[in-house]
């Protein structure tokens, strides 16, 4: 599992909503956004397919999980009004690639979390996004796109002198 530092572009996104149970539901709605994006002609090599698992399903019952299947959209894109449509906050994230396999998915989301830990950051408050492009998709990669931010050090205190 590869990883490094990205400034992720404020994205404006068309999106369909799944709600339920986390799992094959979402590929269906992967697959319906690739679908309408077909037909409008979005789906190029340079396309960005995103997806955003909104809810903790640790917490959240499964019955309210959110997932949102999306495509990143030109700022002037004519509004269709069969789907929603959002923005996504840019920023620094730590990107994740990987095979795209239920293996290394699983793999990464038990191990990401450490690894940003470990390397200076904590979770900024954005959604995790998976992000797959057309060139990631014929290589069967992914990438998980981590929102992060410096962890701020404590800073040192030494004793003042008696002198």
């Amino acid at each position: 599992m590869d990883r490094n530092i990205e400034v992720l572009p404020l994205y404006h996104i068309a999106y369909i909503r799944q709600i339920g149970p986390y799992g094959p539901s979402n590929m269906k709605a992967i697959a319906q956004i690739k679908e309408w994006a077909q037909e409008k002609n979005l789906l190029t090599g340079s396309a960005i397919i995103l997806g955003i698992a909104r809810d903790n399903a640790k917490v959240t019952p499964p019955q309210k999980c959110r997932y949102d299947a999306c495509i990143v959209l030109e700022h002037d894109h004519q509004i269709d009004h069969s789907l929603l449509y959002d923005e996504l906050p840019g920023g620094q994230y730590m990107v994740f690639t990987l095979e795209h396999t239920a293996t290394a998915v699983q793999e990464a989301w038990c191990n990401m979390f450490q690894v940003i830990e470990d390397n200076g950051y904590g979770i900024d408050d954005k959604p995790i996004l998976e992000r797959y492009t057309g060139e990631m998709i014929r290589q069967n990669k992914c990438e998980i796109c981590v929102p992060v931010k410096p962890i701020q050090s404590p800073e040192k205190s030494y004793p003042s002198h008696p002198g």
